[in-house]
């Protein structure tokens, strides 16, 4: 599974411990047999329709995210090298301006990276909630059918399942109707990565 889509498995298995549970709530029926699916979310997470568009698209946005780190890096690289050169030329205030000048180069650039970090979480989150939302709505639609009222997920760690009876899988009905109804609607790509301020290509 790629990277893209592995803390988002978490979400659906949080999502799926509360399948079912709203309308038992609800309602004063008489006690009946509890009927028990499950599924595999590692499995279709991997397999579903639209994934391996959206880890493309997050790969080739990301790596304009990257360039503008790399940037940073490398400028603030360049300056610390011509500072180690000049500095035994250098009288010790104008030696000290220096040296304070690229540590809060520094800094500003460490605060620009977190931003950089943060921005690239949400666009993976904005990538993959058209596909989480458009399986879960399976699980439900598939849950509601057969009348279940809980559905676990194996593939989850925090799900410890010895044995079960293989009839009681959805999983391959869950991504035949994924697969049915077609890649789900992609999220508009994201906009342009503002030149930071200050970042230069080093000289060669």
């Amino acid at each position: 599974m790629g990277v893209l889509f592995r803390a988002n498995a978490v979400a659906l298995v949080t999502s799926l411990m509360l399948v079912g549970t709203g309308g038992a709530q609800a309602t004063q029926a008489p006690p009946a047999a509890v009927k028990i699916g499950y599924i595999n979310s590692a499995q279709l997470l991997q397999q579903a329709p639209g994934r391996a568009e959206a880890e493309a698209q997050f790969d080739r946005e990301v790596g304009v995210y990257r360039q503008q780190i790399q940037r940073m890096d490398d400028s603030l690289r360049t300056l610390m090298a011509a500072f180690d050169r000049e500095a035994p030329k250098l009288d010790s205030a104008t030696r000290e301006t220096r040296r304070a000048s690229i540590g809060q180069r520094e800094v500003e650039y460490q605060a620009r990276a977190r931003g950089l970090d943060s921005t690239m979480q949400a666009r993976q989150a904005q990538l993959v909630k058209p596909i989480m939302e458009r399986v879960q709505s399976v699980i439900e639609a598939i849950r509601a059918e057969d009348c279940c009222s809980v559905i676990l997920d194996v593939g989850s760690q925090g799900v410890v399942v010895v044995a079960a009876d293989k009839r009681l899988d959805l999983t391959d009905r869950v991504l035949a109707r994924l697969k049915s109804q077609g890649i789900p609607p992609a999220a508009p790509a994201s906009g342009a990565v503002p030149q930071p301020a200050g970042v230069t290509r080093p000289k060669k």
